[in-house]
């Protein structure tokens, strides 16, 4: 996540799928510079076999997120939700 707030995009590349990296970038370039110091906290998370959902706070967003991960080649990496696709949380 510090890799997202700070603009690293190629560590963020190398933890996302490249729908969910397409994605965060395009978020990533509204967020403000003084806004990249952004606090996070994990709330919830729940592993439904190759695939996890991660509900986080930030200072960033004033209601919670959530991250959808998925298992490629052993590593979890962050991918972008499905149209209507519906998280545990």
């Amino acid at each position: 996540m510090e890799s997202f707030y700070k603009k690293d995009n190629s560590t963020l590349k190398k933890h996302t799928t490249s729908d969910g990296y397409t994605g965060l970038i395009m978020i990533q370039d509204m967020i403000p510079d003084e806004d990249k110091d952004a606090n996070v906290e994990i709330l919830d998370e729940a592993l439904e076999g190759d695939l996890a959902w991660v509900k986080y706070n930030s200072s960033y967003d004033k209601s919670p997120g959530v991250f959808k991960l998925v298992k490629e080649n052993g590593q979890w990496k962050v991918t972008s939700k499905k149209p209507r696709e519906r998280g545990p949380f």
